[in-house]
């Protein structure tokens, strides 16, 4: 069963058609959407200031999601694929964004929609990535635009299979525990 905290009067809200891993903790000031997944050993932090995750968001095996206190929340769009290892602290992460594995994003970062954050990236703060465009390294520069192919059948493709994911899990869960929550 997940670990769910409520902290400081605020209580994760997380609907009935999100997936939970036994071991993903979830604390505070979180806002999430339908159809979710909150994978092995994520860490999603609300608890000194808020974090809202929209809609078909998967956040990944040992993803640290987190915020910066009285200065930067952290707001994640729809279609939002967040990579194993990733960390993502203070920022705005905006629709159909793929974020690699064992990135960082930083406070006060804006992603903006259909974009990629390549795999071991550093974004460092204040970083705006531009709609349509591949950054990496580190700190994370323009690699190049993204073509339309590989938004739909990389970015899309992705957050598509998390849901399909989820559902194994779902159903193995509810039928060992009863419920996965």
């Amino acid at each position: 069963m997940a670990t769910i905290i409520s902290l400081n009067g605020n209580t994760p809200i997380i609907p009935e058609s999100c997936f939970l891993a036994p071991s993903a903790t979830i604390v505070g000031e979180v806002s999430m959407n339908e159809e979710c997944s909150i994978w092995f050993n994520a860490v999603i932090r609300g608890d000194v200031n808020s974090i809202e995750i929209g809609k078909r968001v998967n956040v990944q095996d040992n993803v640290v999601i987190h915020c910066t206190y009285k200065k930067f929340s952290t707001v994640i769009g729809d279609n939002v694929s967040i990579g194993h290892n990733a960390i993502v602290h203070g920022c705005d992460i905006h629709d159909n964004v793929l974020v690699g594995m064992g990135s960082i994003i930083m406070d006060g970062c804006i992603v903006e929609s259909n974009s990629i954050v390549a795999a071991g990236a550093v974004v460092t703060a204040g970083t705006q990535i531009p709609s349509g465009y591949i950054y990496g390294g580190i700190p994370a520069k323009k690699i190049k635009k993204i073509s339309p192919d590989l938004s739909k059948n990389e970015v899309q493709r992705i957050a598509e299979n998390y849901i399909l994911y989820s559902s194994w899990y779902n159903d193995k869960l509810t039928e060992e525990n009863g419920k996965n929550k």
